[in-house]
């Protein structure tokens, strides 16, 4: 949660939603929203663990400007 508030909050690198349908970039965190109703052992066999953060990569923006964004939201939260 922290990494995808970082990305939207401090580098305006997206979105936090439930769906990823949209032409911005959208992230979500599977195992709090759109599967938090699967069973335990269900979550395990799709490889759904929390922490695990979804992003549809939208077409605002370059490629660069993109990679940037995340690298650096990645690094202010310890994840790189």
């Amino acid at each position: 949660m922290a990494l995808m508030h970082s990305l939207q909050n401090d580098h305006q690198f997206g979105y936090v939603a439930v769906s990823l349908g949209y032409f911005d970039t959208l992230m979500s965190c599977s195992a709090t929203s759109t599967s938090s109703e699967m069973p335990e052992q269900a979550l395990r066999a799709a490889a759904i663990r929390p922490g695990l953060v979804r992003m549809a990569v939208g077409y605002t923006g370059t490629l660069e400007q993109r990679w940037r964004q995340l690298s650096s939201a990645l690094k202010s939260v310890g994840l790189a």
